[in-house]
Parts: structure tokens; sequence; C-alpha cells
């Protein structure tokens, strides 16, 4: 490898320095046992990360507002509570295999609506989206126990639940959706004017509104976009289970937040990119699918990402240049 080869990878690297570790924890699993070095098991991160993954991607655009969105976890409920059970409605008993239609995009369109009015409570309210989105997770959540009634919904339509089995050549479906969505959103992030207009609402609010930009619709265009890749993401895990049940989505919020941080996203807003968070995603995908295959108790994982975490952060903090001027360190 010539001298700008290298500078180029070390570059990468560093812009990027999620995607080291997930090489680094990719070797230590292949070494340290025996099935992970194999296809199928590579098949199987892929559909494990695919749910938080989808959430992952809308989740970054928010964030880089500045903003963060804690009811993508109920919304995924909801979304698949309605996309399993208005399948099995009386009116669309005729419709066959069709009838998975209207109940899927009644689910879309419902992570949309909810995404929507937690950007217009933002927009309109000036109350931080923390304390918005803790309300709507709340109540989302609650909305979600009243319509199931504290039962699980399960699919009656076959060709629905096997959808989330079903497989792409060599990759599985599920893990095909979320690589094409990983595709478009990078381009709308790094190729188009929304993109770039992410970047300056979320580095400096004062200035983007200065500059012409249109603050409030814009951050509820990316309260929507997270509001359907959520909900997108309720229905493709329903697919996967064949079922909905109430507490679906637990702790979703947090996984997905914590993927796009390691992937390099500020909570403060202004920088991040849909690279970084794939390589976040994968990362947390890695370790779990790993120590599982070590036997190791799952809370050891949630120990080693809260620690992780938070060097990440304390790290990030220590490197770059402070808002209030103060040297790098």
């Amino acid at each position: 490898m010539n001298k700008s080869s290298a500078a180029r990878l070390w570059r990468q690297v560093v812009r990027h320095p999620i995607w080291f570790f997930v090489l680094v924890i990719f070797i230590f699993f292949s070494l340290a046992t025996d099935h992970f070095f194999a296809f199928h098991n590579f098949q199987n991160i892929l559909v494990q990360t695919s749910t938080i993954g989808l959430i992952a991607l809308g989740m970054t655009l928010v964030m880089i507002n500045g903003n963060i969105d804690l009811s993508v976890g109920a919304t995924l409920a909801l979304a698949a509570s309605l996309a399993v059970d208005i399948q099995g409605w009386p009116v669309f008993e005729s419709w066959g295999d069709w009838a998975m239609l209207p109940a899927v995009i009644a689910a879309l369109a419902s992570g949309i609506m909810l995404g929507a009015l937690n950007g217009i409570i933002v927009w309109k309210t000036g109350v931080n989206a923390f304390i918005v989105t803790l309300g709507a997770m709340l109540g989302v959540r609650g909305l979600v126990f009243i319509y199931t009634q504290e039962q699980s919904f399960y699919a009656m339509n076959f060709a629905y639940s096997d959808f989330g089995s079903s497989a792409v050549g060599p990759l599985p479906t599920l893990a095909v959706i979320f690589l094409v969505f990983t595709v478009i959103t990078h381009f709308l992030l790094a190729r188009t004017v929304h993109g770039r207009n992410t970047y300056a609402v979320g580095g400096n609010r004062d200035a983007a509104v200065n500059a012409g930009i249109r603050v409030g619709p814009h951050m509820v265009v990316n309260f929507m976009i997270v509001g359907f890749f959520a909900a997108l993401a309720g229905v493709t895990l329903s697919t996967q289970m064949g079922a909905s049940t109430p507490n679906l989505g637990r702790d979703y919020e947090l996984w997905t937040i914590t993927a796009v941080v390691l992937g390099g996203t500020k909570l403060t807003g202004g920088a991040g990119n849909i690279i970084g968070t794939l390589g976040g995603v994968l990362a947390i995908g890695i370790l779990r699918n790993g120590m599982n295959l070590m036997q190791v108790p799952a809370f050891y994982v949630l120990v080693i990402l809260g620690t992780i975490l938070i060097a990440v952060l304390f790290l990030d903090k220590q490197v770059n240049r402070k808002e209030d001027g103060e040297l790098r360190v």
C-alpha cells in the first residue's frame, strides 16, 4: 500500500472510527466462536439489525437537526398492531392476500402522521423535542394497549408471515429492504438540498433562518421520515414474528439512539452521516450476535454498550473543539 492509499484509508477511519471498531469485534468473534464466520450467521445479523437499522436511518436526520424522537418504539408497536389486525377485518375478507395492502398502508400512514404531530408540536410550541416525544412515547404506548386490549395479534395470512423469512437471492428480504433504504437515505442526506438544510438547521438554527430555510416545516418533514421508518420497522418485524404484541419495540428508542451516536452523530446536532450510522447498527448487531454465540448473558451486552457509549461521548468532547472556543486537547 503506497502512502497516498494509506493516507486515504486513515482519513476514512478517522472520519468513521466506528468501522474500525466493527472490524475489531468482527475479527474477535470470528476467532472466539466456531459458528460466527458462517454465511448463514451473517444473514442472521443483517435480519436482526434491520429493525433497529431502519429506525436509525430516520433518527440520524432528526438528531442532525438537533432534535430527538423517543416515541419510535411505541410507533413501531402501533404500526405492527395495525398491519396485523387490519388485514383480518371482515371488510377485507374477500381480498385474499391483497388484504395486506391496506393494512400496510394504514400502518405506514400512522407512523407518518405521528411523526408529523411530533414535529408540528415541537415547531409551534418551541418545547424541546425530548419532552414532546417522551410524552408521545407514553401516550402512543397507552394507545396501543387500548387498541389491542392488551392482547397479541396473530397474522392469519401465511403470505404475510412468509414474507419475513423470504429471500432475494442470497440475502434475506428484510436485509435487502434495510440496505436499499440505507442507500436512499444516504443520497437524501448527502446529495440533496434537504440534506444540506438538515446540517444547516442542526449546526446553527438562527443562521439557517437568516439563510431563508423554513426551519419549522423542515423539522416536521424529518420527524415524518423517522415516523415512517419506525412504522416500516414495525411492519417488517411483525412479518418476521407473524404476530404483534403491545410491548413490541420497548427500549428500541435507546438501542437506536445508541447506534446513531456510536456512528458519530452529535446529540447537539449539525454532524453525522448514514455511513457512520450503518457502522453503529452493525456494531450493535455483531456484539449481540457474537456474545450470544459465546453464551454470554444478554445483560452483559447492555453493560458493554453502555460503557462504549459513554467512552465515545467522552472522547468526542475531548477531541473536538468545544463551542466556547477551547483548544483541542
